[in-house]
């Protein structure tokens, strides 16, 4: 059975929002300032490892406007574009990115069952809403967390207030060359 991986940009201050600047909030763009080649290669192995992305609606409309049209030496961009995606939501209807299968109903069901089939692991990227609702439901199996060294003081959290305890537990550290520090968790069960 495959895991489902959470992947994550994080400022210091556990903001998610805009690392990439597509969204162009206030300080959309943040993790460009401490990039750098290693942490670039940890993002195309985890990639390229992965059977299939796993989205929340919101995160899969703003990867489906930018991703068909990129193109990269690398095939980064080949391959965020030909992975299956699976994306949840009650509202979307036809969606318009290749190999994309849209999830909605008894999201504990689904997932176990995409779970099963799957031969990889799947990533989640973005998708605050729907991590918080796997999260809560307890369908998450790991948690990257590449903590960018900044501080923004204002945007989108990765878990909401009231999110409720869990414990995890720390099974990696890793340091990139630029600062990122990067924090692998496993869902603990306890």
């Amino acid at each position: 059975m495959s895991k489902i991986i959470v992947s994550e940009f994080l400022s210091l201050d556990g903001i998610m929002e805009d690392p990439g600047g597509a969204e162009k909030s206030k300080y959309g763009g943040w993790s460009f300032l401490s990039w750098s080649m290693d942490a670039g290669k940890y993002k195309f192995d985890e990639l390229f490892a992965a059977g299939a992305l796993l989205l929340g609606r919101i995160t899969y409309e703003g990867f489906a406007k930018a991703w068909p049209s990129m193109s990269d030496k690398n095939g980064f961009a080949d391959r965020m574009n030909n992975l299956p995606k699976y994306v949840v939501s009650g509202s979307l209807e036809n969606p318009l990115w290749n190999n994309t299968t849209v999830i909605n109903g008894d999201l504990v069901d689904k997932i176990l069952e995409l779970k099963s089939k799957s031969e990889h692991d799947i990533l989640v990227f973005g998708s605050a809403q729907l991590v918080n609702s796997l999260y809560e439901l307890g369908l998450i199996d790991e948690f990257r967390l590449m903590v960018h060294p900044v501080i923004l003081g204002t945007g989108k959290r990765l878990f909401i207030e009231d999110c409720g305890l869990h414990r995890l537990k720390l099974v990696q550290v890793s340091r990139f060359e630029a600062g990122i520090v990067l924090l692998t968790y496993l869902h603990s069960g306890a």
